[in-house]
């Protein structure tokens, strides 16, 4: 019966740990939030011979926490307009690749964080998604 005791406190013991620990883990967990860009961003990039060439994009950035939704939204107009450089910058052959949709992506991404940076003093982009992603 002593045994039987002493089995049964060790397994109690070691559910409420567990259990201690984890409710620690779910203070950690980030509250993230999006900001979509409205209306699409439309601009052209370079393109092989005499046709002209555009990229519509709709997009939106991935912040830690829903507080910072504010900062980017006053930020926007310059968000936008870097975004509107990189994608003019582009080669035609880049624009239609998946891997120059990533590059071109994670390109915007680094620029919208340093341009945060200078503004804010923190990188707020977490993540940017390319909701739409057309080019003619």
């Amino acid at each position: 019966m002593q045994k039987l005791f002493s089995t049964l406190l060790c397994v109690l013991l070691i559910c409420f740990s567990f259990s201690a620990v984890g409710a620690d883990e779910e203070a950690v967990v980030d509250d993230y939030a999006y900001f979509g860009f409205e209306p699409d961003i439309i601009t052209n990039y370079i393109s092989d011979g005499n046709k002209v060439g555009f990229v519509r994009i709709t997009m939106e950035i991935m912040v830690k926490s829903p507080d910072h939704i504010e900062i980017i939204e006053h930020h926007a107009p310059l968000i936008r307009a870097t975004v509107v450089e990189i994608l003019g910058e582009q080669t035609e052959i880049k624009v239609k690749s998946a891997s120059g949709k990533f590059e071109i992506r994670e390109k915007c991404l680094n620029a919208i964080n340093k341009l945060l940076k200078e503004e804010t003093g923190k990188e707020l982009a977490e993540r940017l998604l390319f909701t739409k992603y057309i080019y003619h």
